[in-house]
């Protein structure tokens, strides 16, 4: 069975390091799906999750919160580097979700004195919030 290494990078350290038979990641560009032998390439991520299903056992896959980052696809060895990224077993929901509560908020009051930097600020921590939450219950 062909396979790849996948590893996930944050300023923190490695995150994730195992062997997969497929990745799926959302680029800046679209969804794209990686499966042994891809051609090389290196795309900007978007704020999502990724999907990469493990070769020990046909349906154990794992999911991980990306925030952004770029990931590179180099003789079947997939580098994702992250500014951070969370597996689902690690994420704490309700940390996620109160997350989510003070970016709404911050997106209100943003609005509310038009401070447009700020309420952009508060757009990208909501959707790194919902992402959390998405990835993590997907358990």
């Amino acid at each position: 069975m062909a396979q790849m290494t996948v590893q996930i990078v944050t300023p923190d350290g490695l995150v994730f390091d195992h062997h997969a038979t497929f990745v799926s990641v959302k680029t800046l560009d679209g969804e794209m799906g990686i499966l042994p032998h891809h051609e090389n390439m290196i795309a900007v991520l978007a704020v999502d999750e990724v999907k990469v299903k493990r070769i020990d056992e046909e349906n154990h896959v794992n999911w991980i919160a990306v925030n952004g980052g770029i990931v590179e696809v180099a003789d079947n060895l997939i580098t994702i580097i992250a500014d951070s990224a969370e597996r689902a077993r690690d994420i704490d929901i309700s940390r996620a979700e109160r997350a989510k509560l003070r970016a709404e908020r911050a997106i209100e009051e943003a609005q509310e004195k038009h401070l447009i930097d700020q309420e952009r600020r508060a757009r990208i921590a909501l959707q790194r919030a919902i992402n959390r939450i998405n990835v993590g219950t997907r358990l």
